[in-house]
C-alpha cells in the first residue's frame, strides 16, 4: 500500500467536515538516519480544524477510546483544554489506527495561522519548517495559504542571522530544522541528540524542494546549486533587512532582551543597533530558545493531562528507548 493510500485511509476514521488542514510528518513518514522500517514507526498527524467543540464532540462520539478522561467531560472541556494551555493544540498519542500506531494532534485554524505568523509558540509552525505529507487543505483559507509561506520565510530570515557568510545548503536545512528544537528540553530527555541531521540528510530533495522559491527570491542571496554552497552579506544593512522581518513574537523577546538594563529603546532603534552588533547571532539564537523552551515544557506538562498518565508514561518510555537506541 502507497502512503497517500495509508495516510488517506486512517484520516477518513476522523470527522473530515471541520478541517481546514491535516498533514502528517515524522519517521513514520520521512525516511530519517538510523530509522530505515519506517513501517514500524508511529505516524505523527496534525489537523487544523475551523470549529474545535464541534470537531472534538463528533470524535468523541466516533473515536471515544482515542481519549483519556477528560473526554467524560465534553466537547468544550476539551476544547477549552486544547485553547487555554500549553501550544493550543490538544493530542492523543498511542492510537492504533489501520494497524498503525498514531499521535495526532488538534489544533484550532485560527490558532494556527497566529502561530504561522506571530510564532508565540514556535510549536506547530516549527514542524512545518520541515518537510510534511500534507493531506487536506481548504484551498479557499487564502489567509491560511498565505500564512504557511510567511512561516517558511521567517524561518529563512531567522536562520540567515545564525549562519556565516558562506554555508553550504544543508547547513542552511540543519539551521531552520534546528529552530523549533532549540530550547526544547526534550533534546535533553527523551529525543535523539542526533534528531536534526537525522532528520535534513536523507530528505534533502525536500528541503530544496520546499525552499528553493524562497532562496532565489532574495536578494540578499546567491546560491550555487551545483556545489551546493550558498553566500549572504554579512554587512549590517542585510541583518537589519532580516530582523525586520522577523515573526512578532520573536521581535518582542529580541526587544525586550536588548532593553533589559531599563532602557527604553523602540524596535527600530533596537534592531538597528543589533545588525551593528557582533552578539546577533547570539540573542537571535537565546530568544528563539525562550519561546521554545516555553511551548515544549507547557506543552509536555498537558500532554500528561490530555493523555493521562499511563499513556503519557509509555510514550515517554517509547522516547527514551529511542534516544539510547535500545
Amino acid at each position: 500500500m502507497s502512503t497517500r493510500s495509508l495516510m488517506d485511509r486512517i484520516i477518513s476514521n476522523f470527522p473530515q467536515k471541520h478541517i481546514a488542514f491535516a498533514f502528517a510528518y515524522g519517521s513514520g513518514v520521512f525516511r530519517q538516519n538510523g530509522n530505515s522500517e519506517m513501517s514500524s514507526n508511529m505516524v505523527d498527524f496534525v489537523f487544523a480544524v475551523d470549529e474545535p467543540v464541534k470537531w472534538h464532540s463528533e470524535n468523541i462520539m466516533k473515536n471515544r477510546e482515542h481519549y483519556s478522561l477528560l473526554s467524560r467531560l465534553g466537547s468544550k472541556y476539551v476544547a477549552f483544554i486544547q485553547e487555554r494551555y500549553g501550544a493550543r493544540v490538544y493530542y492523543n498519542t498511542l492510537v492504533l489506527c489501520e494497524n498503525r500506531l498514531i499521535k495526532y494532534g488538534v489544533i484550532s485554524t485560527r490558532s494556527l495561522i497566529n502561530d504561522l505568523l506571530d510564532w508565540e509558540t514556535l510549536y506547530i509552525s516549527g514542524r512545518l519548517h520541515k518537510p510534511v505529507f500534507e493531506l487536506r487543505r481548504d484551498l479557499a483559507n487564502t489567509e491560511l495559504s498565505k500564512a504557511l509561506v510567511t512561516n517558511l520565510q521567517s524561518a529563512i530570515h531567522t536562520a540567515l542571522l545564525l549562519l556565516p557568510e558562506q554555508f553550504s545548503e544543508e547547513e542552511l536545512f540543519a539551521a531552520i530544522t534546528g529552530l523549533s528544537y532549540t530550547g526544547d528540553f526534550r533534546m535533553t530527555v527523551g529525543e535523539d541528540r542526533n534528531k536534526i541531521v537525522s532528520i535534513v540528510k536523507p530528505n534533502l530533495d525536500y528541503f530544496r524542494k520546499l525552499y528553493e522559491p524562497h532562496i532565489i527570491n532574495s536578494e540578499h542571496l546567491h546560491w550555487d546549486k551545483l556545489k551546493g554552497i550558498i553566500l549572504q552579506s554579512d554587512m549590517p544593512a542585510s541583518k537589519y533587512h532580516h530582523l525586520n522581518l522577523l515573526p512578532k513574537f520573536l521581535m518582542f523577546a529580541i526587544v525586550n532582551q536588548r532593553n533589559f538594563d531599563g532602557r527604553h529603546r523602540d524596535t527600530e532603534e533596537v534592531l538597528r543597533s543589533l545588525a551593528h552588533d557582533s552578539d546577533c547571532q547570539y540573542v537571535v539564537q537565546t530568544c528563539v530558545s525562550s519561546i521554545v523552551k516555553y511551548s515544549s515544557i507547557a506543552q509536555s506538562l498537558k500532554g500528561i493531562m490530555t493523555a493521562g498518565v499511563t499513556k503519557s508514561f509509555k510514550y515517554s518510555f517509547r522516547k527514551l528507548k529511542k534516544m539510547l537506541k535500545i
